[in-house]
């Protein structure tokens, strides 16, 4: 056996200085001599002194010399001595790949190949591999090391290698996992199957398939007639005897593979006994065959386990699976006449419990009883689960879209509204019998705007005032209101953090939230109860992924909102925060109290989630980050408390507005203060009206969205003849559709409709001031 001597010199000192050794010795020696000889005794001296110095540098170079060596020896004995023990191949070789050193496990692999090169050792293991030792060689030339992946006939191997001197290389092979079948390799099974790459060469062919075709063969066009090759189909095979028709399965695997495994079918026949072939039972796909009446003939193991119940011989297909828009019947009888056949379908399968999906493909094929279908079945429940996520979220964010548009169209109508309603108060007092009457309309005018706010809510599109809040100060202010709420059998307690809770959120979208959430804790609990609602901080280390939500890693408040009512279904848990949906009888609730929730907590930057046991109650867990840092508004949008009061003022406004109600109103609401105001229904109209030079304008009060140019173009181009005017957006819809642009003109803020008289005159006037 040969020892591992290819290894990088310890010592490399010793190793350059050993061929000078002799010389200094040589010098030592003649300089010791010449000083005894020679009678002047201060040159003797001298040249004794010079002796012995190049004498101990002889002896120290020897030493070195020496040292190396036994380095080099004891490393490379080390290093000989456990690889001659390791189970794993060893192999060294030099530059031009030929082995130097092999490992016992190696030579039990491979042989003594010592002397040859590595790339003929491995011929025939797997496919090319003088160029993946080539390609793996170069790389650890330049990074000392590298690996690479490779399908073997047998498995899958690993190749490492290391740079371990000057043109030499040290390699690993590692053998990752078997495929295997009842204990044995592919190699074992009478199955045949083949692996290929992506552009169709041959990577691996076991035993039987190449007793199948008589020989190896290194490209998929030499074995199969018609390409591409497709799963669940017949397909013609060019045998040693012959072509033959075989039913082909395929499996895609990764990086571009392919598994191909093909079930030979004699003279277009299917054997009676084909249940008893351990060839069916060896396929790894499930697998079923099915008679000209639908009833299910033969089925092997693996498909036999996707089903929740028996599935006996005779039983029929349409029991086990249930067709989603079709029955299965009439598709199985349109397989059997040869239509559909390559376009597979999802089936349902019949359980009372869960919900498990199935692609199905099918092939035609003859046998003794008649013609009948070979099912080739595919776990498609993943599939299916994403297909309905996707689904939910392009219907949510189609709800999402219409709200926005009922949103602004509401917003209109309602402005103009209440806007001709606080016309008409003006001029009544309280006294007057109309007085109430008006007042009624008003009132119920600004409950549809809540309604309206709370469409816009649940699709995270509504006006937020943020603030920086204390949790604790908020929920002690909203415990009147609350306690209110749940009335006489439901007792409500409160359990805070002592620490500060202080989050960035608008205070009275905080309080719909909980006190939605405190609503539906009462009506879960008809017999009385108690809710608690319970704050704490807390701080995730990472990211926690749950209900398909990434919460990412920081400081959170907790809010916690958790009854004894009778809680939630597991079936219904998931659809809890859907807009319109709701477990209450009709009249009892809109389902809008929880998507209101969910879109207010979101659009404030937090997540909300819903724990419930059947039976024991609820919990409504909403984490919000802590905000540290002091609070200003985020959104210019004007108080609606500093409105009450009447401004007056001077100046011209140019209002721009589309719908004419509210133009009309606002308008008037203008002139009532003491504004000139030019209208213009469009954009167009607008900049017509500003082509005059001398006309004097000191406030844009325009729509955002409107036919034609929209609010924020018109008032771009027109502020190039006049910077100094200053704007008001008003719209129906969220300010964030805005936001970017209004960042982008000065002296502009928005006002969101609906709008009262007084707050768009107090706008207007503090534009102006």
């Amino acid at each position: 056996m040969q020892s591992f001597t290819v290894l990088r010199p310890v010592n490399r000192l010793g190793a350059i200085l050993a061929p000078t050794a002799p010389w200094f010795l040589l010098a030592g020696v003649g300089f010791s001599g010449t000083g005894l000889v020679i009678g002047d005794p201060v040159y003797s001296l001298g040249l004794l002194i010079s002796g012995g110095v190049f004498g101990l540098i002889g002896l120290l170079v020897v030493g070195l010399t020496g040292q190396a060596r036994i380095s080099k020896t004891g490393r490379a004995g080390s290093l000989d001595r456990v690889l001659q023990h390791d189970t794993t191949p060893h192999l060294a070789t030099d530059r031009d790949g030929k082995v130097t050193y092999m490992n016992p496990a190696a030579t039990d692999r491979f042989g003594a190949v010592t002397g040859q090169t590595m790339a003929r050792a491995l011929d025939g293991l797997f496919a090319n591999p003088s160029a993946v030792l080539f390609r793996l060689q170069n790389r650890a030339t330049s990074e000392d090391s590298a690996r690479e992946d490779v399908v073997t006939r047998r498995s899958h191997m690993r190749l490492s290698v290391h740079r371990i001197g000057e043109g030499a290389f040290l390699w690993r092979l590692d053998d990752l996992f078997e495929r295997s079948n009842a204990g044995r390799g592919m190699d074992g099974i009478s199955l045949p199957m083949l692996t290929v790459s992506k552009a169709g060469t041959v990577l691996f062919m076991n035993e039987a398939f190449r007793a199948l075709l008589g020989s190896r063969v290194k490209t998929l066009d030499r074995i199969f007639t018609e390409l591409p090759v497709k799963s669940g189909t017949v397909a013609t095979l060019s045998a040693a005897d012959g072509q033959k028709q075989v039913f082909v399965t395929r499996l895609e695997g990764a990086a571009g593979r392919s598994e191909i495994y093909c079930l030979p079918v004699a003279d277009n026949t299917v054997a009676d006994d084909h249940a008893h072939d351990p060839m069916i039972e060896a396929l790894p796909v499930a697998m079923m065959r099915i008679d000209a009446d639908g009833r299910l003939e033969e089925i092997n193991r693996l498909a036999a386990a996707c089903f929740d119940r028996p599935a006996e011989k005779g039983i029929f297909v349409s029991d086990l699976l249930e067709g989603l828009g079709r029955s299965v019947s009439d598709w199985l009888k349109e397989a059997q006449e040869g239509r559909g056949l390559g376009r597979p379908e999802v089936l349902k399968v019949q359980h009372p419990d869960k919900e498990i999906y199935l692609q199905v493909a099918l092939a035609r094929v003859e046998g003794a009883k008649g013609p009948g279908l070979l099912a080739v079945l595919n776990d498609a429940t993943e599939l299916k689960t994403l297909e309905a996520q996707f689904v939910q979220s392009q219907k949510m964010q189609a709800i999402g879209q219409l709200a926005g548009g009922v949103a602004h169209d509401f917003n209109n109508l309602l402005t103009a509204i209440s806007g001709h309603c606080d016309l008409l108060l003006l001029r009544h007092d309280q006294g007057d019998p109309e007085y109430g009457d008006l007042v009624q309309i008003h009132q119920n005018a600004n409950r549809a705007a809540s309604l309206v706010g709370q469409l816009l809510a649940f699709s995270r599109k509504q006006n937020l005032q943020p603030e920086t809040l204390d949790l604790r100060d908020t929920l002690g202010d909203l415990t009147h209101l609350l306690n209110r709420l749940v009335g006489e059998r439901v007792r409500l307690s409160l359990v805070h953090d002592p620490s500060a809770l202080t989050v960035r959120a608008d205070k009275r979208q905080l309080e719909q939230v909980l006190m939605n959430l405190v609503v539906n804790a009462r009506d879960a609990m008809p017999s009385g109860g108690t809710i608690t609602i319970e704050t704490e901080r807390t701080v995730l280390e990472g990211p926690v992924e749950r209900d398909r939500a990434r919460v990412p890693a920081g400081e959170y408040v907790v809010v916690k909102v958790s009854d004894e009512g009778v809680g939630i279904p597991p079936d219904k848990i998931s659809k809890i925060f859907e807009p319109f949906y709701t477990t209450k009888r009709t009249g009892e609730g809109t389902g809008l109290g929880l998507s209101t929730a969910y879109g207010i907590v979101k659009q404030t930057g937090g997540f909300i989630f819903a724990d419930s046991t059947p039976g024991q109650g609820a919990v409504f867990s909403i984490y919000l980050p802590i905000h540290y840092a002091s609070a200003s508004p985020a959104l210019t949008l004007p108080s609606r408390k500093s409105a009450s009061t009447a401004q007056r003022g001077e100046g011209v406004v140019l209002l721009v507005e589309d719908e004419a109600p509210v133009r009309a109103f606002a308008s008037r609401a203008l002139r009532m203060r003491g504004y000139t105001v030019l209208e213009a229904s469009n954009a167009e109209e607008a900049l017509a009206t500003l082509e005059d030079s001398a006309l004097a304008v000191d406030v844009f009060v325009t729509d955002v969205i409107m036919p034609g140019l929209d609010g924020p173009t018109w008032v771009a181009e027109a502020l190039k003849k006049r910077p100094g005017v200053r704007v008001v957006f008003v719209s129906g819809y969220a300010e964030e559709a805005l936001s970017e642009q209004q960042a982008r003109i000065p002296n502009a803020v928005f006002l969101p409709k609906p709008f009262s008289l007084s707050e768009l005159a107090t706008t207007v006037h503090n534009q102006l001031h």
